[in-house]
């Protein structure tokens, strides 16, 4: 195996708990991606990682030890990823979230009886049939599909299309949760196929809604949030600027035999502006919009969107009516995100009690150590009663 020396400050950077060491922080390296033995500065070897020579991250760690990275350790690091989503109600889940599982760059979700996996670095792409190899040895699945169309693979010099891997996967895979059935897309959907790191808020938002209430969902894409609100809603009104989500949507409901769902075509900012002004009145929002910032120097721009958005809804919101409302902006964190609710707050007038703050499901661990594992993050918000 090749050997990559690094800085001190690289170095540290492992002890300190997290897994990445940059390219700045590299020495020495070979001039091919794959795993590598890591020296400090003095040569004393610090692990094992892989290695990708067009990336900013250059090394990202497997393992501190000196045993072989061979089709044992493969198979042991994806099952202990497994035995963590124990007991999950779904049929889809994520079942390796990258670097929060021990594994960096690798990105596997389940649907039913197929896995959708992404290879997402150099490094780990030149061991590609040890990860396909784990994942039939741990799961079984019927077929494993690749998505090597993620747009960070051009980035690393890797970028391709979906591929299958093991078996057949379907273009539609109808998946359960928590007794809602929607429509996954691992071909051509966004991420692997859905949104699954909502799972449990989209539960919880169907269990605050207001039985017989009107309910509202901003962004619904495939209307995975409106399909719960509909369990218990009288009605719901579903925005998305895509007419082609919205035909999913609509597709979804019909699966489910809901017919309580409106489906509009409209630009949410624009439409939350006109529902405040003629007086419009939900018992439960959903504010569930795509990462508005995707740069830390985006962040500011960003805050003063979800601000607009937020202030909009609040206004929208019924007496003792529930907003549930997220980020998936990385670079807006969660004491950010919070002051953001409170100014809202302030600017609508009205008496705003903060019930819960989100975060991402169990299948989408966070590490304290390692922040780029905690992308999401959202609140529930309650009207007064009066």
């Amino acid at each position: 195996m090749s050997v990559a020396r690094v800085t001190p400050r690289g170095a540290e950077r492992w002890v300190r708990g997290h897994p990445w060491i940059y390219r700045s922080e590299v020495v020495e390296a070979p001039s091919e991606p794959g795993l590598v033995r890591v020296h400090d500065s003095r040569g004393r070897f610090i692990g094992q990682a892989l290695y990708s020579p067009r990336s900013e991250i250059r090394l990202r760690l497997l393992e501190r030890g000196d045993r072989p990275l061979d089709a044992a350790w493969w198979r042991e690091r994806v099952a202990a990823a497994a035995e963590r989503r124990r007991g999950i109600d779904a049929t889809a889940c994520r079942l390796v979230h990258g670097e929060a599982d021990g594994l960096p760059s690798l990105v596997v979700d389940r649907y039913d009886r197929w896995l959708v996996a992404q290879i997402l670095s150099a490094g780990l792409e030149t061991v590609r049939e040890s990860v396909v190899e784990a994942l039939r040895a741990c799961f079984a699945p019927e077929g494993i599909l690749l998505r090597d169309d993620a747009p960070v693979r051009r980035r690393e010099g890797i970028a391709g299309t979906p591929v299958e891997a093991h078996g057949s996967v379907p273009r539609q895979v109808e998946v359960r949760e928590a007794g809602v059935r929607y429509l996954a897309a691992p071909w051509d959907g966004q991420k692997t196929g859905a949104f699954l790191d909502q799972r449990p808020n989209r539960v919880l938002a169907g269990r605050l809604t207001r039985p017989g209430g009107r309910a509202l969902d901003c962004f619904t894409y495939h209307g995975s949030f409106a399909l719960h609100l509909a369990t218990r809603a009288a009605s719901v009104l579903a925005l998305d600027s895509s007419a082609e989500a919205l035909e999913r949507g609509a597709a979804n409901a019909a699966l489910n035999g809901l017919d309580n769902i409106a489906w509009r075509e409209a630009d949410v900012f624009d439409a939350l502006r006109e529902l405040a002004r003629g007086l419009e009145r939900f018992d439960t929002i959903v504010l569930d919009p795509p990462a508005f910032a995707k740069s830390r120097a985006a962040a500011a721009a960003a805050l003063r969107g979800y601000r607009e958005i937020n202030l909009r809804a609040m206004r929208c919101l019924a007496p003792g009516g529930v907003l549930v409302t997220a980020s998936c902006s990385f670079h807006v964190r969660l004491p950010e995100f919070l002051t953001m609710l409170s100014e809202a707050a302030a600017d609508s007038g009205r008496r705003l009690f903060l019930r819960r703050i989100l975060g991402p499901g169990e299948d989408h661990p966070e590490v304290l150590t390692i922040p780029e594992t905690g992308y999401l993050k959202g609140a529930v918000v309650e009207a007064e009663e009066r």
